[in-house]
């Protein structure tokens, strides 16, 4: 547990995995600026991590934020929100709101350029507009997690423009390393398999039971497989690990 609160941003918190990095940050000590375009799913978060209680039985304060990640002056009204909530500076960056549910699967010729510039836009743009906000007020030795995919390394088909987002947050994380990593700020993906996430319950029948033979280990991957891998890479134990991808998908594909 953190023995000084840590000022933490997550997009993409209204729910699903973000709401639950939003709580495993608050549960070991951080506080938490809850970010989505959805201001009442943020605020609802944060109202879960005001009330959840620490290992030594205080509580983490929680800042609900609406902001648009592909959006500069969305990024920029975030940014300086969040310096003003952690007293001046922002130690960790969760970059997971993305396009991925309601998306369907299309065959390359037939995905609309509109939908095809939305997805890039907020999968691909979108950490890149919030880094080049927070830059400013991150502080030494900041960390920085981009969530990615592992869909990357099998080339899915039908989900051209899901994919592409995907692989460019990789091509992105190794720049940001480089650019970044003179202040000590570390920045790595991590690259989730097929995760039960309510998101993927609402894709398909089978999502319990999808790709678990073709895994080295044999069950569906919850939400905690992905916060824990999440949470060691923004931990002072992963300092000495930057420009990573971290596959989590049970050993279905390797690097």
């Amino acid at each position: 547990m953190s023995t000084t609160p840590r000022t933490v941003v997550i997009t993409g918190a209204a729910g699903g995995l973000g709401r639950e990095f939003a709580l495993a940050f608050a549960a070991q000590g951080d506080d938490v600026v809850v970010a989505d375009l959805n201001l009442a799913g943020a605020q609802e978060t944060a109202v879960l991590v005001s009330a959840a209680r620490r290992e030594d039985g205080t509580t983490a304060r929680a800042l609900a934020f609406e902001v648009d990640v592909t959006s500069r002056a969305s990024t920029d009204a975030l940014a300086a929100a969040a310096a003003a909530f952690g007293g001046g500076h922002v130690d960790v960056v969760v970059n997971n709101a993305a396009i991925y549910a309601g998306l369907n699967r299309t065959p390359l010729e037939d995905i609309e350029e509109r939908e095809w510039d939305l997805v890039m836009a907020v999968n691909l743009k979108g950490p890149w507009q919030m880094v080049r906000a927070l830059s400013p007020v991150l502080s030494e030795g900041a960390r920085i997690v981009n969530l990615s995919s592992a869909t990357v390394l099998s080339g899915s088909a039908q989900w051209a423009h899901y994919v592409a987002s995907k692989g460019g947050v990789i091509a992105l994380t190794r720049v940001m390393a480089k650019e970044l990593g003179g202040r000590g700020i570390t920045v790595n993906a991590v690259a989730p398999g097929f995760t039960l996430t309510q998101a993927s319950l609402d894709l398909m029948e089978d999502a319990a039971s999808y790709g678990v033979d073709r895994g080295s280990i044999k069950r569906a991957s919850q939400p905690a497989d992905i916060v824990g891998a999440t949470l060691f890479l923004a931990s002072e134990q992963a300092s000495y690990v930057t420009g990573q991808t971290l596959v989590v998908d049970g050993g279905r594909q390797f690097l």
